[in-house]
This record gives structure tokens, C-alpha cells and sequence, in this order.
């Protein structure tokens, strides 16, 4: 029976993208692990590859298509001994409709980043939502006790078929509540369906009158336009990235409770300091910049003062173990924020070559999901544009970000009350407070400063 090929789900927050290329086309035989398109999300360019083997039936997406959505079939692949003629209206969906029960190919970025990077041990292949090993079965979806249909994946289905399970039982728990393997799994016979259990919920709120939505903000586009009617613009159409940039930042600046602190650090010690180093390391080719440093001290800092090493998850704030640093990448047309883990642990050269590395994959848009995202701590320098100190927006979960300056010489006060010329930094911590009181982050934010004051300490 045909199988659909559903828009895969590149990244936990990923909605939609654009299906910029086909690699194989019509009549095409594939085999599992072929290459089969190529998917931009708002962040990257990334391939991904058929699961299962068989002949590329009818494309239904055309590449170059903008917004199409996770889950929109895409393609159909037929079995040995099927043809087009097989391909009916049911098994052809259009674009944007989304309700289907079959697998997705499993994407893999355009890179291959080391093994042991990242939750998933830094493998380039990346698992679309719901079972990513399983094969992409035609079979048809099973139906409720009400005769609407169940989403289970391939996999599912048929471990609930060899298990005698009723998947009518099974509450599931990939997207928009698809059952997924390990729900199979995890499931014991007689379970209750999950609709009695929403049943028998609680109805604490009946009977309360209904809360109204809030209304769109802003000004509609075609008004705004209308009031430059008569001078001379260009419009310019948002891509994936600007549209999540402004949806992130939005989200950040409404929801979450920005406090800010400010300090001034004096960076003569470490501006000596780094000349010394980067003679002696000459000779291998490693340049330390002062950014390296701000990382490296700012890792420190979050293991010296935990309760700060901290996101915010909803309803409850998880604090983390290791010191997993995010560095904002300016590139064209917006930003990515690559995440140095275990920052803590590395040594200053390690981490200058990787964030070297990331940097250069951010503007080439090549990393890989797990590389910009986590992370409980960021940092945005904007120094090197010669700005004196500037406030961040918080990237959300994270509990803080470390917005940096440009070290300038000025006129100090030194210990015996003489005036003397140092190079001073100025810097603004912007703080989430429900993560992070206004004491902890000063803490932390001393951490910082007695760390780069005293460059030395980074080594110990």
C-alpha cells in the first residue's frame, strides 16, 4: 500500500519550513538511508532521508515551497509491485493538511558534527517527532470506540498488534498526542482509554464564565502600508528566521520579569595576561580572544553560585549540573545562539576553537538543533562594535544573559587613591526573577568580574 511521507519536525519548536530542494525525483528508487530533500527551518538547511525502501510515487510538494507544515505529506513512496495508479485522492492529501498516521523520513543535518556533542551524542542524523526508527507503514489508521481515528505511529501500530494491546487504551504522548512506541511499550493491558480519564477530570471550573482571547496586537500590515502610500520603500519579506526571532523576543520581553545589573570591570590584568598567553601558544596555532575568556569566566561563576545555574520550565525551575553557555552569533539577516557544554571543564583553548567553529557554522547556517539549543546562561558581545554597554533581551528558558561592551580606557581611582588610566569594560546582566533573585544575581555577576580581574584564577 502506498506510504506518505510526511514534512518532518527538524527541531522541537519547528511548526513549518520550506521545502527548498528535492534530491530524488519521480520514479526514483530509494533505499533506507537515502537522501531525499532538503528542509530550511528558521535556522538551518538540513537533509533528511527515507526510512524505508521503495519507489518515489508522485511528489506533492513542489520544491521551493514556503510554510509548509509538520506532518503535510509531502511525497509517496510505493512499494514493489505498486504504481501510480495506486496513489487515490485519500492517499494524496494536499498541502496543509496534516492529519496523517504514517512516519515521516528521518532528517539528518547537512554537517556531520563530532560523536559525543550534545543529548544525543552529536550524530548529524536527527529524529523527527515520534518514532524516528520506525519504518513508514500504509496500513490504516485504527479508530477510537467513537469512530474517530487514532495517530500511532508504524511502530506502534504493530507492537500493539503483536502485544493484543487496544490502542484505544493508550494515551499517547508525541505530537498532538500520537502514540508512540514507548507509549506501546509502557502500556498495561486493560488501561483506561485516555477519553474516560478526561471524563472523570475534575470540573473545578465549570460554571465559570469564559475568558475572552486577547486581541491581535498591533496594527494591521495593508493599514500600516497604507500610511506610506506616498514615499518610496522597499518591502522585505520576513524568512523563517526573522519570524521566530520576533516571536522568541516578544515572548521574552512580555512574560518574563527582566531585572538588570551593571558593573564596570577593569581588564588590564587580562589583557596582559592574554598577550602572554597567545605567544606561548603561538606556535599551535591558537589566538585566545577576549570573548574566550568572558566564557570560560562566566562557566566558572555558574558552578561557584549553582542556584543561579538555572531555567525556567513553566511551572517549576530546573538547575543544572554543568555549565552550558550560549554565545550569541550575529549573522546575516538575524541570529544564532550556539551552546559551548560543559563549558566549566574545558580549557581556554578548547573553547576558543570551538566557539571558532560554531561561529563559522552559525553564518553558513550549518549547525545542527542541538547545538543552539539548551543552555542555562548567555552572552552578547557587541564590544567589537564599539558599543559601551547595551541590555539584553533574555533568550527564554534561560535565567540570564550577560550583555558585554567595549573595553575603553578611563580614568580610575586604584587602591591608594591616585587616579590612574585603566581599560574598563562595562557590562549589564539581565536577569529572569522568577529564576534569579536580585542578590544571587549579584553574586553571580561578582563571580564574573573577580574571574576576569584575576585571569590567573580561570587556570586553578
Amino acid at each position: 500500500m502506498p506510504t506518505e511521507i510526511l514534512m518532518p519536525a527538524l527541531s522541537p519548536t519547528m511548526e513549518e519550513g520550506t521545502l527548498a530542494k528535492w534530491l530524488v525525483k519521480e520514479g526514483d528508487t530509494v533505499s533506507s538511508g537515502d537522501l531525499l530533500a532538503e528542509i530550511e527551518t528558521d535556522k538551518a538547511t538540513m537533509e533528511f532521508e527515507a526510512v524505508d525502501e521503495g519507489i518515489v510515487g508522485k511528489i506533492l510538494i513542489e520544491e521551493g515551497s514556503e510554510g509548509v507544515k509538520v506532518n503535510t505529506p509531502i511525497a509517496v513512496l510505493l512499494e514493489e509491485g505498486e504504481s501510480a495508479d495506486d496513489i487515490d485522492s485519500s492517499t494524496a492529501p494536499k498541502q496543509g493538511d496534516a492529519d496523517s498516521h504514517a512516519e515521516p523520513a528521518t532528517p539528518k543535518a547537512e554537517t556531520s558534527p563530532a560523536k559525543g556533542y550534545g543529548d544525543d551524542g552529536g550524530a548529524a542524523q536527527q529524529k523527527s517527532s515520534g518514532d524516528g526508527e520506525a519504518a513508514a507503514s500504509g496500513s490504516p489508521a485504527p479508530k477510537g470506540r467513537d469512530g474517530g481515528r487514532i495517530f500511532a505511529s508504524p511502530l506502534a501500530r504493530r507492537i500493539a498488534a503483536d502485544k493484543g494491546l487496544d490502542l484505544s487504551r493508550i494515551e499517547g504522548s508525541g505530537p498532538n498526542g500520537r502514540i508512540v512506541k514507548a507509549d506501546v511499550e509502557n502500556a498495561k493491558p486493560g488501561a483506561q482509554p485516555a477519553a474516560e480519564k478526561a471524563a472523570e477530570a475534575p470540573k473545578g471550573d465549570a460554571g465559570k464564565a469564559p475568558v475572552a482571547e486577547p486581541a491581535a496586537p498591533g496594527v494591521q500590515a495593508d493599514a500600516i502600508c497604507k500610511m506610506y502610500a506616498d514615499r518610496e520603500f522597499e518591502e522585505v519579506k520576513l524568512d523563517g528566521m526573522r519570524r521566530t526571532i520576533a516571536a522568541r523576543l516578544t515572548e521574552a520581553k512580555q512574560t518574563i520579569p527582566h531585572f538588570y545589573l551593571r558593573r564596570d570591570i577593569r581588564l588590564d590584568a587580562l589583557l596582559k595576561f592574554r598577550s602572554q598567553l597567545n605567544k606561548q601558544l603561538e606556535s599551535r596555532g591558537v589566538k585566545l580572544s577576549v570573548n574566550d575568556f568572558i566564557i570560560k569566566a562566566s562557566a566558572l561563576a555558574l558552578q561557584a553560585v549553582p542556584d543561579a545555574n538555572a531555567v525556567w520550565a513553566g511551572d517549576r525551575v530546573l538547575k543544572l549540573k554543568p555549565s552550558d553557555v550560549a554565545v550569541a552569533v550575529a549573522i546575516e539577516g538575524g541570529l544564532f545562539t550556539p551552546v559551548l557544554r560543559d563549558a566549566e571543564a574545558r580549557t581556554l583553548s578548547s573553547l576558543s576553537a570551538q566557539m571558532k567553529d560554531l561561529a563559522k557554522r552559525a553564518r553558513d547556517k550549518k549547525l545542527a538543533p542541538h547545538e543552539y539549543q539548551g543552555g542555562s546562561f548567555a552572552i552578547s558581545n557587541l564590544g567589537m562594535f564599539g558599543i559601551d554597554n547595551f541590555d539584553a533581551v533574555i533568550n527564554p528558558p534561560h535565567g540570564a544573559i550577560l550583555a558585554v561592551g567595549a573595553g575603553v580606557k578611563k580614568p580610575v581611582v586604584n587602591d591608594a587613591g591616585e587616579i590612574e588610566v585603566a581599560t574598563v569594560m562595562s557590562v549589564t546582566l539581565s536577569v529572569d526573577h522568577r529564576v534569579i533573585d536580585g542578590a544571587l544575581g549579584a553574586e553571580l555577576l561578582k563571580q564574573i568580574a573577580e574571574a576576569l580581574e584575576n585571569p590567573m584564577m580561570m587556570l586553578a
